[in-house]
Protein backbone atom coordinates (compact mmCIF):
# COMPACT_ATOMS: atom_id res chain seq x y z
CA UNK A 1 0.00 0.00 0.00
CA UNK A 2 1.57 3.46 -1.41
CA UNK A 3 2.01 5.84 1.83
CA UNK A 4 0.98 9.20 2.27
CA UNK A 5 3.37 12.25 1.54
CA UNK A 6 3.13 15.84 3.01
CA UNK A 7 4.90 18.79 1.67
CA UNK A 8 5.14 21.76 3.74
CA UNK A 9 6.87 24.61 2.43
CA UNK A 10 6.85 27.46 -0.30
CA UNK A 11 5.69 28.49 -3.41
CA UNK A 12 6.70 30.70 -5.93
CA UNK A 13 6.42 32.56 -9.17
CA UNK A 14 9.23 32.28 -10.73
CA UNK A 15 10.61 34.73 -13.15
CA UNK A 16 13.24 33.50 -15.25
CA UNK A 17 15.74 35.32 -17.93
CA UNK A 18 18.18 33.06 -20.40
CA UNK A 19 21.64 35.04 -21.24
CA UNK A 20 24.92 34.54 -22.19
CA UNK A 21 26.35 35.17 -19.19
CA UNK A 22 25.84 36.17 -15.74
CA UNK A 23 25.55 40.34 -15.17
CA UNK A 24 29.12 41.51 -12.86
CA UNK A 25 27.60 44.06 -10.47
CA UNK A 26 26.80 47.22 -12.10
CA UNK A 27 26.52 45.55 -15.09
CA UNK A 28 23.56 45.10 -17.65
CA UNK A 29 23.61 41.95 -19.85
CA UNK A 30 21.32 41.51 -22.76
CA UNK A 31 19.15 38.31 -22.26
CA UNK A 32 17.46 35.95 -24.81
CA UNK A 33 13.62 34.18 -23.67
CA UNK A 34 12.15 35.02 -20.91
CA UNK A 35 9.53 32.69 -19.19
CA UNK A 36 7.31 32.72 -16.46
CA UNK A 37 5.98 29.65 -13.97
CA UNK A 38 5.38 28.60 -10.87
CA UNK A 39 8.50 27.35 -8.72
CA UNK A 40 9.54 27.53 -4.73
CA UNK A 41 10.99 24.66 -3.29
CA UNK A 42 8.62 23.33 -1.82
CA UNK A 43 6.01 23.20 -4.32
CA UNK A 44 8.33 22.21 -6.74
CA UNK A 45 8.69 19.48 -4.64
CA UNK A 46 4.87 18.32 -4.30
CA UNK A 47 4.05 18.85 -8.37
CA UNK A 48 7.21 16.60 -8.43
CA UNK A 49 6.48 14.02 -6.06
CA UNK A 50 2.62 14.38 -7.57
CA UNK A 51 3.68 14.03 -11.29
CA UNK A 52 5.80 10.29 -9.86
CA UNK A 53 2.45 8.73 -8.93
CA UNK A 54 2.88 9.85 -5.10
CA UNK A 55 -0.41 10.27 -2.83
CA UNK A 56 0.43 14.23 -1.50
CA UNK A 57 -0.58 16.79 0.23
CA UNK A 58 0.70 20.36 0.13
CA UNK A 59 0.50 23.05 2.68
CA UNK A 60 1.85 26.33 1.52
CA UNK A 61 0.81 29.94 1.89
CA UNK A 62 -0.09 32.44 -0.70
CA UNK A 63 -1.02 36.07 -1.12
CA UNK A 64 -4.44 37.63 -2.04
CA UNK A 65 -3.63 38.06 -4.95
CA UNK A 66 -2.98 37.30 -9.20
CA UNK A 67 -0.01 35.12 -8.56
CA UNK A 68 -2.02 33.31 -5.64
CA UNK A 69 -5.16 32.94 -7.44
CA UNK A 70 -2.27 31.60 -10.55
CA UNK A 71 -0.86 29.53 -8.09
CA UNK A 72 -4.46 27.37 -7.07
CA UNK A 73 -5.16 27.23 -10.09
CA UNK A 74 -1.74 25.53 -11.00
CA UNK A 75 -2.21 23.19 -8.05
CA UNK A 76 -5.78 22.13 -8.86
CA UNK A 77 -4.37 21.42 -12.25
CA UNK A 78 -1.66 19.61 -11.20
CA UNK A 79 -4.16 17.13 -8.84
CA UNK A 80 -2.52 18.49 -6.03
CA UNK A 81 -5.23 18.23 -2.85
CA UNK A 82 -5.12 21.84 -2.42
CA UNK A 83 -7.00 22.04 1.10
CA UNK A 84 -3.76 23.27 3.17
CA UNK A 85 -3.30 26.26 1.45
CA UNK A 86 -3.73 29.40 3.51
CA UNK A 87 -4.18 32.82 2.52
CA UNK A 88 -1.80 35.85 3.97
CA UNK A 89 -1.94 39.48 4.10
CA UNK A 90 1.82 39.71 2.54
CA UNK A 91 2.08 39.56 -1.51
CA UNK A 92 2.75 35.90 -3.12
CA UNK A 93 6.46 35.13 -2.91
CA UNK A 94 8.04 35.43 -6.10
CA UNK A 95 11.60 34.04 -7.64
CA UNK A 96 13.72 36.53 -10.24
CA UNK A 97 15.84 33.64 -11.91
CA UNK A 98 19.34 34.41 -14.70
CA UNK A 99 20.19 31.15 -16.36
CA UNK A 100 23.52 31.14 -18.66
CA UNK A 101 24.64 29.13 -21.48
CA UNK A 102 26.11 27.09 -19.23
CA UNK A 103 22.65 26.10 -17.42
CA UNK A 104 23.73 27.53 -14.13
CA UNK A 105 21.45 29.78 -12.58
CA UNK A 106 21.40 32.66 -10.01
CA UNK A 107 18.06 33.15 -8.05
CA UNK A 108 16.93 36.15 -5.67
CA UNK A 109 14.07 34.95 -3.83
CA UNK A 110 11.53 37.82 -2.18
CA UNK A 111 9.53 35.22 0.05
CA UNK A 112 6.39 37.33 0.96
CA UNK A 113 3.79 35.08 2.36
CA UNK A 114 6.35 32.22 2.58
CA UNK A 115 7.73 34.29 5.35
CA UNK A 116 4.31 34.65 7.05
CA UNK A 117 4.23 30.81 8.28
CA UNK A 118 4.04 30.60 12.38
CA UNK A 119 4.04 27.50 15.14
CA UNK A 120 0.33 28.42 15.54
CA UNK A 121 -0.43 27.58 11.55
CA UNK A 122 1.94 24.86 11.89
CA UNK A 123 -0.18 23.43 15.11
CA UNK A 124 -3.68 24.15 12.86
CA UNK A 125 -2.62 21.71 10.51
CA UNK A 126 -1.57 18.90 13.01
CA UNK A 127 -4.86 16.49 11.40
CA UNK A 128 -2.53 16.33 8.27
CA UNK A 129 0.34 15.62 9.63
CA UNK A 130 -1.37 12.60 11.56
CA UNK A 131 -2.33 11.19 8.70
CA UNK A 132 0.81 11.62 6.69
CA UNK A 133 3.47 8.70 6.38
CA UNK A 134 6.34 11.14 4.96
CA UNK A 135 6.56 14.38 5.69
CA UNK A 136 9.21 16.63 3.83
CA UNK A 137 9.88 20.46 4.32
CA UNK A 138 12.74 22.48 2.74
CA UNK A 139 14.35 25.88 4.69
CA UNK A 140 12.03 28.32 2.26
CA UNK A 141 9.65 28.84 5.23
CA UNK A 142 10.91 30.28 8.66
CA UNK A 143 12.30 27.67 10.68
CA UNK A 144 10.19 27.93 13.70
CA UNK A 145 7.58 26.52 11.85
CA UNK A 146 9.53 23.91 10.57
CA UNK A 147 11.12 23.02 13.57
CA UNK A 148 7.44 22.74 15.19
CA UNK A 149 6.33 20.66 12.21
CA UNK A 150 9.44 18.20 12.46
CA UNK A 151 8.78 17.89 16.33
CA UNK A 152 4.99 16.71 15.69
CA UNK A 153 5.74 14.44 13.03
CA UNK A 154 8.55 13.04 14.85
CA UNK A 155 6.39 12.29 17.99
CA UNK A 156 3.60 10.87 16.09
CA UNK A 157 6.63 8.33 14.39
CA UNK A 158 6.10 9.86 10.65
CA UNK A 159 9.16 9.67 8.72
CA UNK A 160 10.35 13.54 8.39
CA UNK A 161 12.71 14.37 5.78
CA UNK A 162 14.30 17.35 5.69
CA UNK A 163 16.18 19.57 2.16
CA UNK A 164 18.00 21.88 3.82
CA UNK A 165 18.04 24.61 1.23
CA UNK A 166 18.70 27.33 1.39
CA UNK A 167 21.42 27.01 4.33
CA UNK A 168 19.65 28.80 6.99
CA UNK A 169 21.06 28.40 10.97
CA UNK A 170 18.95 25.70 12.52
CA UNK A 171 18.49 24.65 16.46
CA UNK A 172 20.45 21.74 17.92
CA UNK A 173 16.97 20.54 18.70
CA UNK A 174 15.55 19.79 15.21
CA UNK A 175 18.42 16.93 14.14
CA UNK A 176 16.71 14.56 16.68
CA UNK A 177 13.88 14.60 15.06
CA UNK A 178 15.03 14.41 11.18
CA UNK A 179 14.64 10.70 9.67
CA UNK A 180 16.72 11.65 6.43
CA UNK A 181 18.53 14.63 5.63
CA UNK A 182 19.47 15.58 2.39
CA UNK A 183 21.71 18.21 1.37
CA UNK A 184 23.98 19.49 -0.94
CA UNK A 185 28.21 19.59 -0.06
CA UNK A 186 27.89 23.35 0.75
CA UNK A 187 25.00 22.73 3.02
CA UNK A 188 26.42 18.85 4.32
CA UNK A 189 29.77 21.60 5.27
CA UNK A 190 27.34 24.13 7.46
CA UNK A 191 25.57 22.00 9.26
CA UNK A 192 28.67 19.35 10.03
CA UNK A 193 31.47 22.09 10.41
CA UNK A 194 33.58 19.97 8.31
CA UNK A 195 35.22 20.39 4.47
CA UNK A 196 33.43 18.78 1.74
CA UNK A 197 35.46 17.93 -0.92
CA UNK A 198 35.06 14.61 -2.07
CA UNK A 199 32.63 11.09 -1.58
CA UNK A 200 35.16 10.02 1.60
CA UNK A 201 34.98 13.84 3.26
CA UNK A 202 31.43 14.07 2.58
CA UNK A 203 31.04 10.53 4.63
CA UNK A 204 32.71 11.90 7.50
CA UNK A 205 31.31 15.20 7.63
CA UNK A 206 27.69 13.01 7.82
CA UNK A 207 28.88 10.59 10.32
CA UNK A 208 29.52 13.30 12.39
CA UNK A 209 25.91 15.00 11.79
CA UNK A 210 24.38 11.51 12.23
CA UNK A 211 26.17 11.45 15.94
CA UNK A 212 24.11 14.87 16.68
CA UNK A 213 20.73 12.44 16.00
CA UNK A 214 19.84 13.20 12.33
CA UNK A 215 19.13 9.67 10.47
CA UNK A 216 19.88 8.91 8.01
CA UNK A 217 21.93 11.17 5.26
CA UNK A 218 21.54 12.05 1.25
CA UNK A 219 24.11 14.19 -0.05
CA UNK A 220 23.66 15.34 -3.38
CA UNK A 221 26.62 16.22 -5.09
CA UNK A 222 25.12 17.86 -8.85
CA UNK A 223 26.22 16.30 -12.01
CA UNK A 224 28.57 13.40 -9.69
CA UNK A 225 25.89 12.01 -8.32
CA UNK A 226 24.30 11.17 -4.70
CA UNK A 227 26.00 9.58 -1.71
CA UNK A 228 23.63 7.42 1.05
CA UNK A 229 25.52 7.48 4.69
CA UNK A 230 23.70 5.16 7.32
CA UNK A 231 25.44 5.06 10.60
CA UNK A 232 27.72 2.17 9.48
CA UNK A 233 28.31 2.51 5.55
CA UNK A 234 28.33 4.88 2.25
CA UNK A 235 27.53 4.17 -0.93
CA UNK A 236 27.46 6.17 -3.94
CA UNK A 237 24.79 6.52 -7.05
CA UNK A 238 26.05 8.11 -9.92
CA UNK A 239 24.65 10.71 -11.67
CA UNK A 240 23.25 9.78 -15.54
CA UNK A 241 25.07 11.74 -18.38
CA UNK A 242 22.95 14.35 -20.33
CA UNK A 243 23.30 17.65 -21.35
CA UNK A 244 21.54 19.85 -19.12
CA UNK A 245 19.67 22.70 -20.31
CA UNK A 246 18.19 24.17 -16.73
CA UNK A 247 19.49 23.40 -13.39
CA UNK A 248 16.57 25.18 -11.50
CA UNK A 249 14.35 22.35 -9.48
CA UNK A 250 16.83 19.46 -10.28
CA UNK A 251 17.42 19.25 -6.45
CA UNK A 252 13.62 19.45 -5.30
CA UNK A 253 12.46 17.13 -8.57
CA UNK A 254 15.43 14.67 -6.79
CA UNK A 255 13.80 14.87 -3.40
CA UNK A 256 10.03 14.81 -4.41
CA UNK A 257 11.19 11.29 -6.45
CA UNK A 258 12.82 10.29 -3.76
CA UNK A 259 10.07 10.07 -1.34
CA UNK A 260 7.40 8.65 -3.68
CA UNK A 261 9.83 5.95 -3.74
CA UNK A 262 10.26 5.75 -0.28
CA UNK A 263 6.29 6.27 -0.10
CA UNK A 264 6.54 2.59 -2.05
CA UNK A 265 8.66 0.55 0.41
CA UNK A 266 11.93 0.96 -1.90
CA UNK A 267 15.14 0.94 -0.21
CA UNK A 268 17.24 4.33 0.18
CA UNK A 269 19.43 2.63 -2.67
CA UNK A 270 16.63 2.15 -4.95
CA UNK A 271 14.71 5.42 -3.91
CA UNK A 272 17.83 7.40 -4.97
CA UNK A 273 18.42 5.27 -8.35
CA UNK A 274 14.94 6.56 -8.86
CA UNK A 275 15.41 9.61 -8.00
CA UNK A 276 18.78 9.87 -10.00
CA UNK A 277 16.43 8.90 -13.00
CA UNK A 278 13.51 11.18 -12.39
CA UNK A 279 16.25 14.65 -11.89
CA UNK A 280 18.31 13.83 -14.98
CA UNK A 281 15.04 13.99 -17.08
CA UNK A 282 14.27 17.42 -15.43
CA UNK A 283 17.77 19.09 -15.83
CA UNK A 284 17.10 18.69 -19.78
CA UNK A 285 14.10 20.57 -19.87
CA UNK A 286 13.74 24.59 -18.93
CA UNK A 287 12.04 25.83 -15.80
CA UNK A 288 11.19 24.37 -12.82
CA UNK A 289 7.67 22.63 -12.12
CA UNK A 290 7.28 22.78 -15.81
CA UNK A 291 10.09 20.78 -16.14
CA UNK A 292 9.30 17.67 -13.65
CA UNK A 293 8.87 14.43 -15.51
CA UNK A 294 5.80 12.12 -15.25
CA UNK A 295 6.02 8.68 -14.09
CA UNK A 296 5.86 7.02 -17.45
CA UNK A 297 8.98 8.47 -18.82
CA UNK A 298 10.90 6.88 -15.60
CA UNK A 299 12.54 4.34 -17.56
CA UNK A 300 15.72 2.21 -17.31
Amino acid sequence: MKGKILVIGSTNTDMTAFCSKMPAPGETVLGNDFVMGPGGKGANQAVAAKRLGGDVKFICKVGDDIFGENTKRHFSDEGLDTSGVMISQKPSGVALITVDKSAENCIVVASGANNDYTEEDIRSCREAIMECDILLMQLEIPVPAVVEAARIAHEAGKTVVLNPAPALDLPEEIFKYISLFIPNENELEKYSGLPVSDEASAAQAAWALMSRGVGNIIVTMGSKGSLICREDQASFVAARKVEAVDTTGAGDCYCGALCVALSEGETLEAAAEFATKASALAVQRPGAQNAMPYRKEIVD
